[in-house]
C-alpha cells in the first residue's frame, strides 16, 4: 500500500527477496479504477446532489478503490515502461 505513494516503482518480495514491478496492463487498470473516485464531482455537475451525499459517496468510492487495488495489481520481474 505504501509503495503506491512513492516514485520508486520496484517492490521487494517478502518471500524470495527479488525486485518486483507492476505490469503495464495492471497500471492501466489501476488508473481506470482511480477515475471512479472523481465520479461524485461529475455527478454534481449534472445533478443537484446535497454535499453530505457527495462526501459520503466520495468516501465510499475511495475505500472501494483502495480495497480493489491488490486484486488489480499484478507483478513482474521486469520493469515495463509506459512509453
Amino acid at each position: 500500500m505504501k509503495k503506491m505513494f512513492t516514485l520508486d516503482p520496484g517492490m521487494n518480495c517478502p518471500y524470495c527477496g527479488e525486485r518486483q514491478y507492476q505490469t503495464r496492463k495492471s497500471k492501466n487498470k489501476a488508473g481506470f479504477l482511480n477515475a471512479f473516485v472523481f465520479l461524485p464531482i461529475f455527478l454534481n455537475i449534472f445533478f443537484d446532489i446535497p454535499a453530505a451525499i457527495l462526501i459520503s459517496l466520495f468516501l465510499v468510492l475511495t475505500s472501494l478503490v483502495i480495497s480493489l487495488h491488490p486484486v488489480v495489481m499484478h507483478l513482474s520481474n521486469k520493469e515495463e515502461y509506459s512509453f
